[in-house]
């Protein structure tokens, strides 16, 4: 997810010229202090199935300035601070990890809630999850995930390491029988930089009693670079998205369990990785105009899941190729349909056309798949409102989107009218004062009773709880 540790931080701002539906484009009024400006296209009502109805305006109003320093929210809004790296975690196994990305939140007794939280060290990370005996799967990685406990208040009642020694855990997704699957995003094997075992799996974490579920990969859900997963409540079938940035781009997955009821456990007795191809459209990124549809989707066994020789975005998909996007990213569930996110394609890395961020929905009943939503800034690229990343429903009816671009960081809403607007600000400065720079936003996830939202700042690692008047 993070772009901190990699080349892409050197890339030059993408061109102005990226084609955008502009007969059905809603330039949005400027929200906050700073003037957030962002154009948006599409039809959203399809997004929000089984949610409550926006209640007329768009947000919350202006983001008031954080005296703290910490983050900006709209009145009648305020954040806790529930945890940040180099603390202490309560358990007393050492320092809470850096990186923090992915994140869900699980129903408890009493009125508790459970969150897992993400780890998406590298080698490099400069605090790593501290290894845990039973629940540590290569001791040479330094990613992982940590559990919190919170009562009803958001009060941390417990703070533990729920998996450690995996590496780059980016993000991933719950399961319906309230599990957490995360994802690494590497392909790196035994032997590059000091790994001990392959890397590039999903590994089932139990938010409760992380022993229960070990640190056992599953592998029959393939090794690549995965990003984030979604499951279909009532078939079983688990979506994974791949995070390629350069070439070959990454795939869309869908992975048939061979036991499809589910439970703590169940992903390892395997199944079936298959890859999506769309009829005549070899890269995602071609499509630019929202309301495209496509029948007939097909869905191609991967050859080698665990990609012995060969990364699967480069193996052998027959004639008819295969279907790639340039950075999948956040996916989800909503309704009767899987929800995935193509983060930017750019023409001169190698992707058909020019775009700042697509969702994309698949429906399994009619195997048709379509584009939703397009986000990009109005006319000038310097302005948020591109690169979206992780992605959530909101009780309030509605999304909420965590940017993942350059420059100041929002956590975005987008109402169901298509109205995009600010409710949240980083205000955390990692850069200069004569160059300031901020974190992303990652791990953007609501309580079961849809009263708080929490969410993660990946740099300096920082977990809010956010809460307010959300049903207004």
């Amino acid at each position: 997810m993070s772009r901190t540790t990699d080349a892409r931080t050197t890339d030059a701002r993408r061109s102005t010229d990226a084609r955008q539906s502009a007969t059905r484009r809603q330039i949005l009024a400027r929200t906050g202090a700073l003037g957030v400006g962002i154009a948006f296209a599409g039809e959203l009502s399809e997004l929000f199935t089984g949610s409550a109805a926006a209640q007329g305006r768009a947000g919350y109003g202006p983001l008031i300035e954080d005296p703290a320093g910490l983050l900006d929210l709209p009145k009648g809004f305020r954040y806790k601070v529930l945890s940040r790296e180099g603390d202490d975690l309560r358990s007393h196994e050492g320092k809470v990890p850096s990186n923090h990305d992915g994140m869900a939140a699980f129903a408890g007794g009493q009125g508790r809630v459970h969150l897992v939280r993400n780890h998406e060290n590298r080698v490099t990370g400069r605090i790593p999850v501290p290894l845990v005996d039973g629940i540590t799967y290569d001791p040479a990685a330094k990613g992982g995930c940590t559990a919190l406990t919170l009562d009803r208040h958001n009060d941390v009642l417990g703070e533990r390491v729920a998996i450690a020694g995996t590496a780059v855990n980016c993000a991933g997704g719950p399961t319906p029988w309230g599990t957490w699957l995360t994802c690494e995003e590497t392909e790196d094997r035994a032997g590059t930089n000091g790994y001990t075992k392959d890397h590039g799996f999903i590994f089932e974490v139990d938010p409760v009693d992380p022993r229960r579920s070990g640190a056992v990969p599953l592998t029959a859900m393939g090794r690549f670079q995965h990003e984030a997963i979604a499951v279909d409540p009532r078939r079983g079938v688990v979506y994974e998205t791949e995070d390629a940035f350069d070439k070959p781009f990454g795939l869309f997955y869908r992975f048939l369990p061979d036991k499809p009821r589910g439970g703590l456990g169940s992903l390892r007795a395997g199944g079936t990785l298959q890859a999506m191809r769309v009829p005549g459209v070899p890269d995602l990124s071609a499509v630019q105009e929202t309301g495209a549809t496509f029948g007939g989707i097909e869905w191609v066994d991967v050859p080698d899941p665990l990609a012995a020789t060969t990364a699967i975005r480069n193996q052998d998909f027959g004639p008819k190729g295969i279907t790639h996007a340039q950075k999948l990213e956040g996916c989800y569930w909503g309704g009767s349909c899987v929800y995935f996110v193509s983060s930017y394609a750019r023409s001169r890395e190698g992707s058909a056309a020019d775009h700042f961020g697509q969702i994309w929905r698949y429906d399994p009943s009619s195997r048709r798949l379509t584009l939703v939503v397009v986000f990009g800034p109005d006319t000038d690229v310097r302005l948020p409102g591109e690169e979206p990343d992780n992605i959530c429903l909101a009780p309030s009816g509605g999304l909420m989107v965590c940017e993942d671009g350059e420059g100041a960081q929002h956590v975005f809403g987008v109402t169901r009218k298509g109205e995009v607007y600010a409710m949240a600000r980083g205000r955390q400065n990692i850069g200069t004062a004569e160059e300031p720079a901020w974190g992303e936003f990652a791990g953007v996830t609501f309580s079961p009773r849809g009263d708080t939202m929490y969410v993660n700042v990946y740099t300096p690692g920082t977990t809010f709880a956010v809460t307010g008047p959300w049903h207004e």
